[in-house]
């Protein structure tokens, strides 16, 4: 018989945990860190909480009416922090640190008082925003017109320059909304940004079909295991990579991604059996899950020890720069900040409690 799950770790509890490690302003706390310039600071992001909203949200009708009731608890005070981070200028596009005032690297010492680390609104905030909360038809249908503003190739000759030849004609979304910023293809915000279109069933495009293009190239040619970083420079993981597209995929029919699911469940059993952090393997095993596998149970017991060298999202220093010769360090660790979010770790977790544990084999 297999080792029953802790008494912490039942949905109900997991979920009060995370209602209790909201703040007050409707925030819940994270962290960026550079372990190799021993730095680490609080960081005030719209990010973190966002994303745990939203995964908690495709849980809320697999769970129990105590536990709906805080999801949407927690929703709600969430969506009241939303506007510190809306567009500067009132336009219904979000940052990842608020805007007004500007708050960039937020609570430090060093880097809030350079513009050059100030950065534009994103899709995937944006996308993330739109998916948590009730919005118009209005709203997203001008969403949907601003996204075509700010994609590859929109403001001739403006070429993405950081990403492989065979790429740089796609007319795909750049991560960034800002004029002045380098543009940028990302895979996961990409597949967060076409979770909203297929979501909200919005009408495509040519930007679509080449986002869609992006990703599947990325997995068929196997760029996505051996370069993450440059498939995804702010998630820059394979594992991340997977769990996002299998998430995309499990949602709706697409067939333009759905010939990636055998090289996806492929390389998702690699990554679990060389995966050491028992909270990557939660992550693997739910979108194993999603992609129509029965994976092996991950040992839950202390699940938390494994937080602290777990990350869902990095900044590269380096990203945004085109120039070839600094590009070629910007997958340095010592380049890179690591966000860190124990609330969204549990989120995780909860996640897998829910739509994994009652379907697989044990151990």
């Amino acid at each position: 018989m297999p080792k029953p799950l802790p008494v912490l770790l039942t949905t109900d509890a997991l979920i009060d945990r995370i209602s209790r490690l909201q703040q007050p302003d409707g925030l819940f706390a994270s962290y960026r860190s550079n372990a190799a310039l021993f730095y680490r600071r609080p960081d005030t992001n719209i990010f973190f909480t966002v994303i745990t909203v939203f995964t908690l949200q495709r849980l809320r009708d697999s769970v129990s009416p105590a536990a709906q009731q805080q999801i949407d608890l927690i929703a709600e005070r969430a969506e009241r922090a939303y506007e510190r981070f809306q567009n500067k200028d009132g336009l219904k596009t979000y940052n990842f640190w608020p805007t007004r005032p500007s708050q960039h690297f937020s609570n430090g010492y060093l880097f809030r008082h350079f513009e050059h680390f100030r950065i534009p609104d994103d899709i995937d905030d944006t996308a993330m925003v739109y998916l948590t909360t009730e919005t118009t038809s209005t709203e997203r249908l001008w969403l949907k017109e601003k996204l075509s503003q700010h994609t590859n190739g929109s403001q001739p000759p403006r070429l993405i320059q950081n990403t492989y030849s065979d790429y740089q004609q796609l007319r795909a979304y750049s991560t960034w909304f800002g004029k002045n910023m380098p543009v940028d293809f990302d895979a996961c915000a990409l597949s967060n940004l076409l979770y909203w279109v297929y979501q909200d069933n919005l009408p495509r495009n040519q930007h679509d079909t080449d986002a869609l293009t992006y990703l599947r190239s990325i997995v068929e040619t196997g760029r996505y295991v051996t370069e993450p970083f440059q498939c995804a420079p702010h998630y820059a993981r394979t594992s991340l990579i997977i769990y996002h597209l299998a998430r995309l995929l499990s949602a709706f029919s697409i067939p333009e991604l759905e010939v990636t699911r055998p090289r996806l469940v492929a390389d998702s059993y690699e990554q679990l059996n060389r995966a050491t952090n028992q909270l990557e393997r939660v992550l693997l095993t739910t979108a194993l899950h999603w992609l129509g596998e029965r994976p092996f149970l991950v040992d839950l017991d202390n699940i938390e020890q494994a937080f602290d060298t777990f990350h869902f999202f990095i900044a590269g220093m380096l990203t945004a720069y085109e120039q070839p010769w600094l590009r070629r360090f910007a997958d340095r660790p010592w380049v890179q900040m690591r966000w860190q979010c124990e609330a969204h770790n549990w989120a995780l977790v909860t996640e897998y409690l829910v739509l994994v544990t009652g379907s697989v084999k044990k151990e």
